[in-house]
């Protein structure tokens, strides 16, 4: 695949996903190396829909590590149950966060951040890392985010 999205702007976020999916897709297709891939979507995501912070937190001797992001400077580390991230690594589940000020114990690492969606990737079972993304206004996030993003998550979870 050329190192280029082909992504109408003018597309719905449904529309966008549906492009922009099989192109992550045979982007990563035969690529080995876990860290390339993920520099790869969260660039990919940032592209297609410019939010606010894309990035992965990796679980690394029982915590969660900052890994591969697109954004300003974000937390190296959180706890497992601590934050958005931290639950979505507790709980196994997607998380999403219309007003990241009325989550309870949210990590604020930057005060920009106003919503939020945070979707697990499993290896064994278990959640081995997660795709944080925030976005700079409220209440940006639906079923329709999940639902891709959750699919998206498939993808990586095959490459781990």
């Amino acid at each position: 695949m050329s190192e280029s999205l082909l992504i109408d702007i003018n597309a719905s976020k449904e529309e966008k996903y549906k492009a922009l999916i099989p192109q992550i897709n045979a982007l990563v297709d035969g690529e080995e190396d876990v860290v390339a891939n993920l520099a790869n979507i969260a660039a990919a995501l940032k592209e297609a829909f410019g939010y606010f912070w894309i990035g992965f937190y990796i679980v690394k001797n029982g915590e969660l590590v900052l890994g591969p992001f697109q954004g300003p400077i974000a937390c190296t580390r959180i706890q497992k149950g601590k934050g958005v991230c931290g639950s979505v690594w507790a709980d196994a589940k997607t998380i999403i966060v219309a007003d990241v000020e009325a989550f309870p114990g949210h990590i604020a690492c930057s005060s920009a951040s106003k919503s939020e969606i945070v979707v697990p990737a499993f290896k064994n079972n278990e959640v081995a890392l997660v795709l944080d993304i925030d976005s700079n206004e409220l209440n940006t996030f639906d079923e329709t985010d999940q639902k891709y993003l959750e699919e998206l998550m498939k993808t990586v979870s095959k490459f781990l």
